[in-house]
């Protein structure tokens, strides 16, 4: 059954909660917010649905930005965002050698929407996307966006990129500091820790946030 405008029923919930969201929050749902709170069966199920929504004309959206859904009577100026840098991709699975390195200076720019953080806690913040999903039990899934606060220490149970020297390969993994071993933990209960010793590992960077995916 459709409305008069042509909306399927999930259609038109999902504009209700749009709507809904932003009185309530004061900014925009991501694809997940809606896939979780509306028990949609996937993201992609969403997204179709969104797509159908802006080929009506009931909502705009700002490419593959996270949150970039706006419906049309709102003024753009809602979507207030800042920039950091993304640096490249890190493997969140087996770490792969020779990692990417990119310059800051030259490097793409990923949009930071205000609710996420202010200007102030985005210094020495930069992003990399990920590829694997040895930590899609903390809800980071593959082509996800970390948010990484350069640093070179770690309290157990941080979220880190952390470089293996002798491998010369960088992973995103939990880590914990056990006597004279480091541990490495994905958080995905099908994939084994990595093993190492304390000399032959670099932190360069704790994870501050996500920006998801959107398919």
């Amino acid at each position: 059954m459709r409305s008069a405008d042509g909306l399927s029923v999930r259609q038109e919930k999902i504009l209700h909660y749009i709507e809904e969201f932003f009185e309530k929050h004061g900014y925009w749902p991501a694809i997940r917010d809606i896939q979780t709170d509306l028990k949609i069966s996937s993201t992609s199920v969403v997204a179709y649905n969104l797509k159908a929504l802006q080929d009506k004309g009931k909502i705009n959206r700002q490419g593959k930005v996270s949150r970039g859904i706006t419906l049309p009577r709102t003024a753009p100026a809602a979507l207030v965002s800042f920039q950091v840098p993304l640096l490249g991709t890190i493997t969140a699975g087996q770490p792969l050698p020779d990692p990417e390195q990119v310059d800051a200076a030259g490097a793409e720019k990923v949009d930071v929407p205000q609710d996420l953080a202010s200007a102030e806690k985005l210094k020495d913040v930069y992003a990399l996307r990920v590829r694997g999903q040895s930590m899609i039990d903390a809800l980071i899934d593959d082509g996800d966006i970390v948010l990484l606060r350069r640093q070179e220490t770690a309290n157990n149970g941080d979220m880190v990129a952390a470089m293996l020297v002798e491998e010369n390969a960088v992973t995103l993994k939990k880590f914990y500091h056990e006597g004279l071993r480091i541990r490495l933990q994905p958080a995905n209960r099908t994939m084994e820790p990595i093993f190492t010793t304390s000399d032959n590992v670099r932190i360069q960077g704790r994870v501050v946030g996500v920006l998801r995916s959107l398919f």
